[in-house]
């Protein structure tokens, strides 16, 4: 009986040192190291890739934001509007559309496609879209700019829901399309090692280099 107790309690003192061991070098000397290295080898990447502009923070490469202006690109549909809001005097906070703001969150509102909802938000998102861009025809528009992703925070959007913005942003903006198509180009992402996936276009990377264009901002990066 004592033999098979010893025995029980060398096991069990063996599994518990193993354990304690596999959590000390996974949960963290093995994140500690992986943090350590990204942010001596890719310090911006490990920051966030944030933007910065006049010393200050207005987002992230890889976090889609909200755009109202004409003189810029629009961003796809998000349920959670990107988290952009504003406040009034009572500190009471809204969306740019003027719906009340229900906290930082991420997603889409999963509507079915039967679901009235969604027609009504794609049929809205198409009317403003057409008048913003009045010669623009609504079988012209890519699908990405009236259907949401799925985390709402999406930074990109195709090249061809770019392209077709470049009339009336360059009427707005006063930049000629020329201009906007460069800056198009230069924020543009191929595919994964040319097969994998589409080519996608950074909106914030390209509003951001529009406001540089019109001497609004002098951008930074870092």
């Amino acid at each position: 009986m004592r033999d098979t107790v010893r025995d029980f309690l060398r096991s069990a003192r063996q599994s518990v040192s193993v354990a304690l061991v596999l959590m000390l070098i996974c949960g963290f000397a093995y994140p500690c190291l992986l943090t350590g290295l990204s942010g001596v080898l890719f310090p911006w990447q490990a920051n966030g890739s944030l933007l910065t502009v006049n010393g200050q923070t207005l987002g992230s490469e890889h976090v889609g934001q909200e755009f109202v202006s004409d003189c810029y690109l629009w961003s796809r549909p998000s349920a959670y509007h990107y988290n952009v809001y504003t406040e009034d005097e009572n500190g009471s906070r809204f969306y740019l559309d003027g719906s009340e703001f229900t906290g930082l969150a991420s997603g889409s509102e999963n509507y079915a496609p039967t679901n009235p909802a969604l027609t009504e938000r794609v049929e809205q998102d198409l009317a403003d879209f057409l008048e913003k861009n009045p010669t623009v025809k609504a079988e012209d528009i890519p699908t990405d700019l009236l259907t949401a992703s799925g985390s709402g925070l999406d930074p990109h959007i195709t090249v061809q829901g770019a392209r077709v913005q470049v009339g009336a942003v360059a009427k707005a903006s006063g930049l000629t399309e020329e201009a906007l198509n460069d800056i198009i180009d230069r924020n543009t992402t191929g595919k994964l090692l040319g097969i994998f996936g589409e080519e996608t276009v950074n909106v914030l990377g390209c509003n951001l280099d529009i406001a540089e264009a019109l001497g609004m901002i002098t951008r930074e990066q870092g």
